[in-house]
């Protein structure tokens, strides 16, 4: 069981996000700890699961929250799941702290 659903790798971090499309506002909301007793984060998104707007749209959000530009921040696995893997490229301390910063 992971209690941080994030990790770090050579040139930034992984993290494991839970999406809700379609969640009338655009926030990151915390760590929750799924079934299987994987942590991840959950975050909320205005744009539909159609034509990768709702992924374009937590890409930009991460983005944000770790204060690095839209294109250093991917979904790397889960690309049409509810659970997704996102890198975020970058100095890795910095994003921890970020992230430590919004809760995580």
């Amino acid at each position: 069981m992971s209690a941080r659903p994030f990790e770090a790798f050579a040139g930034g971090v992984r993290v494991r996000v839970r999406l809700t499309p379609r969640g009338g506002r655009d926030a990151l909301e915390g760590v929750e700890v799924l079934a299987d007793g994987r942590a991840v984060l959950k975050a909320r998104v205005r744009a539909a699961p159609e034509k990768g707007a709702a992924n374009a749209a937590l890409e930009k959000l991460v983005a944000g929250a770790c204060g690095v530009p839209k294109s250093a921040v991917t979904v790397v696995a889960g690309a049409t799941g509810r659970v997704k893997t996102v890198e975020v490229e970058g100095p890795t301390e910095q994003l921890m702290e970020a992230l430590a910063a919004i809760g995580v």
